[in-house]
């Protein structure tokens, strides 16, 4: 997930904008305006397809120690320590009840001040599968990082850490949590993990999570760098679903977390409607 605070909505006005925008302001038959996040949220709720996407990206990740560990031969002396990166929210944390949250306020778009509060709540669940994978983790010698963009201020790390272990995931400490709050550029932290470590694979529901490199405002060039490293796809990056928010959306809108206007909700019906590249 993106770093959580918000910057000016840029790039978003357009002709075809505004014929959307008529679109987003008409509503359903009965006058009552649809959310622009409900069938989203209706996915991310009721959807056992989704449940098990995360269940079969936790165990090709289970493989992978597996088949590292039977490569090299678990009592090999002389290698380095194996690990996991990992990212935290919508890959080992569910924000389900935040975007419940938000939805049952009428919000439209990402709400810092909400987000800020339901983190200091202890609001995050654990993902399916996560807590499973982490402890086997443990279990067979690999440690697990984690690397994710936040910012609740001076104690954003010991929130995070607290969200971890209140979903019982394993290495939810100090040594393992790396809270950026100052960036969303996860490789410098992730480099620091893999100058002492063999990293078997990364984890994360966001490009951003595996490759700086990802990080563009064009969905055509996003779309065109991922395709250039399919091949790492279900190996060393497990990429988990997140229909809500995430650098997809700063691909769309110029920014990870527009503000809900009537420029925002055309342009994300433009979206949906494939005229966005």
């Amino acid at each position: 997930m993106a770093l959580s605070r918000r910057t000016v909505v840029t790039g978003i006005a357009g002709g075809s904008v505004l014929s959307a925008a008529g679109r987003a302001q008409a509503g359903t038959a009965d006058g009552a305006v649809q959310n622009i996040l409900s069938t989203a949220g209706a996915w991310r709720q009721t959807a056992a397809e989704r449940d098990m996407l995360y269940r079969q990206a936790f165990n090709i990740a289970r493989d992978r120690i597996d088949a590292v560990l039977r490569g090299r031969g678990q009592q090999h002396r002389g290698s380095r320590p194996l690990a996991v990166i990992s990212d935290v929210d919508d890959t080992v944390l569910s924000s389900d009840t935040y975007w419940a949250r938000l939805v049952s306020a009428g919000k439209q778009a990402f709400d810092d001040d909400m987000w800020d509060a339901w983190v200091r709540e202890n609001g995050p669940t654990a993902t399916p599968g996560a807590v499973e994978f982490t402890h086997y983790a443990q279990s067979k010698g690999v440690e697990v990082f984690y690397v994710s963009s936040r910012d609740q201020g001076p104690d954003t790390q010991e929130l995070g850490i607290a969200n971890l272990r209140h979903a019982g995931l394993a290495f939810a400490d100090d040594a393992h949590v790396n809270m950026l709050r100052e960036s969303s550029n996860k490789e410098p932290a992730q480099q620091a993990v893999a100058a002492g470590h063999d990293v078997i694979a990364y984890l994360g529901d966001n490009l951003n999570d595996f490759r700086r490199r990802y990080y563009v405002t064009s969905v055509a060039q996003r779309k065109a760098l991922a395709t250039e490293d399919a091949e790492h796809f279900g190996r060393d990056f497990i990429l988990f679903p997140n229909n809500t928010d995430g650098h997809w959306i700063r691909a769309v809108f110029g920014e990870s977390e527009p503000a809900d206007t009537p420029a925002y909700r055309a342009r994300m019906l433009q979206a949906a409607e494939g005229l966005v590249n």
